[in-house]
This record gives structure tokens, C-alpha cells and sequence, in this order.
């Protein structure tokens, strides 16, 4: 299975904070969420949207980044490195300089936590589970083309090339 999604597929709605908005790629639900992929700005200052049961991973794609504090954590979501922690802990985005885009990777906590990376050049991924390929810019998984911010979703070996957030999804 390879399936092929370009921003012309995606569904943009209010943050459930109403602080600002979502790029939602992919939402898979069964009796509940089990899986959603994501794009959103941070722009200021301010709380995140609470999430319960659910654990996050975010990754700055643009901009300077920022810190995530709160529930006795203190995250720096610096570009290109995933940080993850749950969607039930009240938790606000500060030290905000500069508008950051961030993608995440949302998972019901009853799963195994999702793996994620940033790949820069050529890389094999194995098949099995659910793969999901983000491209930051143009890129290829397969030798198909993704255009920026195209996704790729397969259960197939992957060959990538460019630079993409890599994704593995389990049940």
C-alpha cells in the first residue's frame, strides 16, 4: 500500500485552544484517536491545547523554535529535533522570538510510541506498520516525487532521498 497526499488534501481547522490553527494530513480514529499528523505555527507565547490520552511529538520545521514548559518539564524545541511528551500535561509554548511551523505526531497512549526522525539524504526504511514520509522539501520515497510538505504513507521498504520527517506508526 503507498498513498500519496499533497496540502491539497488536508484539512485545516481551529486549534482546540482557538489560540491559532491546524493543518491536520492524516487522522485515523477507532472507538477514539489512534493517530493524527499535523502542521501548526507558533507565533506567540501561550498554552498548548490539552490532549488526554494521547502522547505528543513535535518537530520545528521553520523558524527559531521555542521552550515547552510546564508539569515540571522544560522542553527546547530547537529545528529539526522531534521532543515528545503527553498530550494531558498542561504545557505552553515561551521564549517564542519568531513565528516557528511545528509537525506533529499525535498517538492514542495505549500504543506504542511512534518513532520519529529527520532524514537528510538518501535512506532505506524497512517495511511493516505504517510509515509515514513528510517532505520538507522536494524529495523522493520510491522513486515517486514529493513536492514540499507532501506526505507519503506506506507499509512497503521505503527509499528516500531529500530531506523528510520520517514517521514510523504502529497498532
Amino acid at each position: 500500500m503507498i498513498r500519496h497526499l499533497t496540502p491539497a488534501d488536508y484539512k485545516t481547522m481551529p486549534w482546540a485552544n482557538g489560540k491559532g490553527v491546524t493543518v491536520e494530513m492524516l487522522r485515523v480514529e477507532e472507538g477514539g484517536l489512534l493517530w493524527r499528523l499535523s502542521r501548526a505555527s507558533v507565533v506567540e507565547n501561550g498554552d498548548f491545547s490539552l490532549f488526554p490520552g494521547i502522547e505528543r511529538n513535535l518537530t520545528v520545521i521553520t523558524g527559531p523554535g521555542f521552550d515547552l514548559v510546564g508539569g515540571g518539564l522544560h522542553l527546547v524545541a530547537k529545528p529539526l529535533v522531534p521532543v515528545a511528551f503527553a498530550g494531558d500535561i498542561p504545557i505552553r509554548a515561551e521564549s517564542v522570538s519568531a513565528a516557528s511551523d511545528d509537525f506533529n505526531v499525535m498517538t492514542a497512549r495505549h500504543l506504542a510510541r511512534p518513532e520519529v526522525a529527520v532524514i537528510t539524504g538518501a535512506a532505506q526504511l524497512a517495511g511493516g506498520n505504517m510509515l509515514a514520509v513528510f517532505a520538507l522539501s522536494e524529495a523522493t520515497a520510491n522513486g515517486m516525487a514529493m513536492a514540499r510538505y507532501d506526505l507519503i504513507l506506506t507499509d512497503q521498504p521505503c527509499a528516500l532521498g531529500g530531506q523528510v520527517i520520517a514517521v514510523r506508526l504502529y497498532r
